[in-house]
């Protein structure tokens, strides 16, 4: 379609242009209408909505214990994370306390998730501008990240693994050698991407300069997570707000100054390499035995053994799993880092075994709203790169 606008010199006709919502480089079911001076952007329109699942109103149907497995299916490269920023909610409804063995292990699963969600960027943003060999590069890696969670949860993406009160199953015989394996390989692999990308040419040209966008502007639009730092705020909800002891490892937060699409790489490279610091120290934190749940009868599902040989223990299985748990009438809202940025997870109660209003703050959505104004004066092409650094994941999105 064309347009007309006024120029000083006179009328220019402009084009719209629809990019997606099939069009592999918005990363998802995402149309931007596009008005275009020739190859160069005037104005973008992000439209989204094409992948609503309504799953905050999905989860006002179900018990808190079942809306579980639907947080796994919203931002679809982090489920671990958004298990976790759910169960906070919920906890800090029920005023639950959560061993520290189990406070460990989420954290060490939720920063392999990180990593995972990283390698997944990195090679579709890398394939986005021509970079093949990243891509698989990443994939391999990420698949060893999979292994690991199939061998904790039995599931590889959707794992529910982290649940109201704790984890779900005890860690399985021998994952010490295994992540231990994992943490061993990864830093030469994240060594291996820089060397391909970081001082190509290519790579520079088309990620240097490009995509610019003020921390004025990036405060003004509620930026959080990596496109935030990239900008130069070391804004960190591990850091500012600390939850399931976060507090208790030492690791950095990464900035840049430059917040273009170049900085925005180096900024989850960087962040990588911190997520293996971090999963390192929860290892020798974790010891062989103790709670991995919290201890509460007829919220939290009493242990098998107890199930089988106590009538009471089976009683409250029984119920738990038939009914639910009804918390006291009142409100929670807890916000963690994903690899995004700031999730946040709103729970209301009613008093009713079912929540009366469950609403995610999801970093994807946000961010995206600032894509008009970064995109704008840069050329097609460079829209590609825009969307990728800003990694949004259109469940995440949607929701």
């Amino acid at each position: 379609m064309t347009t007309s606008v006024e120029t000083a010199t006179g009328v220019k006709k402009t084009m719209v242009l629809n990019m997606g919502p099939q069009h592999p480089s918005t990363h998802g079911v995402l149309r931007i209408l596009l008005e275009l001076d020739g190859e160069t952007v005037l104005k973008a329109v992000p439209d989204v909505g094409y992948l609503h699942t309504g799953i905050e109103k999905s989860c006002e149907d179900k018990t808190y214990s079942q809306a579980t497995t639907l947080t796994d299916r919203m931002d679809y490269l982090n489920p671990l994370g958004n298990n976790l920023v759910y169960a906070l909610a919920v906890e800090k409804l029920l005023g639950l306390e959560v061993p520290k063995r189990a406070q460990y292990i989420r954290v060490m699963m939720v920063e392999l998730q990180r990593i995972s969600s990283h390698l997944v960027w990195l090679g579709t943003h890398a394939i986005d501008l021509g970079a093949m060999s990243v891509f698989l590069y990443c994939f391999r890696e990420r698949e060893e990240i999979l292994k690991l969670f199939e061998l904790f949860a039995g599931q590889r993406m959707m794992t529910s693994y982290i649940r109201i009160g704790g984890v779900a199953l005890e860690p399985p015989a021998g994952w010490r050698d295994r992540v231990g394996k994992f943490l061993g390989m990864m830093p030469s692999r994240i060594d291996e991407y820089e060397a391909l990308l970081t001082e190509n040419r290519i790579w520079m040209a088309r990620t240097k300069g490009v995509g610019v966008i003020k921390l004025e502007d990036a405060i003004a639009y509620s930026m959080t997570g990596p496109t935030l730092r990239a900008a130069g705020l070391a804004y960190d909800n591990r850091k500012v707000f600390p939850y399931s002891s976060y507090e208790e490892f030492d690791f950095s937060v990464p900035t840049r100054t430059d917040s273009d699409c170049f900085a925005r790489y180096m900024l989850r490279i960087a962040e990588m390499r911190e997520s293996l610091k971090i999963v390192k120290q929860a290892m020798e934190k974790i010891s062989d035995s103790g709670p991995i749940k919290s201890e509460a009868a007829g919220i939290i599902p009493p242990q098998r053994e107890k199930m089988k040989t106590e009538m009471e223990a089976l009683i409250y299985h029984f119920k738990i799993f038939t009914e639910g748990f009804s918390p006291a009438p009142g409100e929670a809202y807890v916000t963690i880092e994903s690899p995004r940025g700031e999730l946040g997870c709103f729970i209301a109660s009613d008093g009713s075994a079912k929540p009366l209003r469950c609403h995610f703050r999801s970093p994807s959505f946000i961010n995206l709203q600032a894509l008009p104004m970064i995109v704008e004066g840069q050329i097609i092409a460079d829209v590609v790169a825009c969307i990728g650094t800003i990694d949004i994941v259109l469940g995440d999105v949607d929701r």
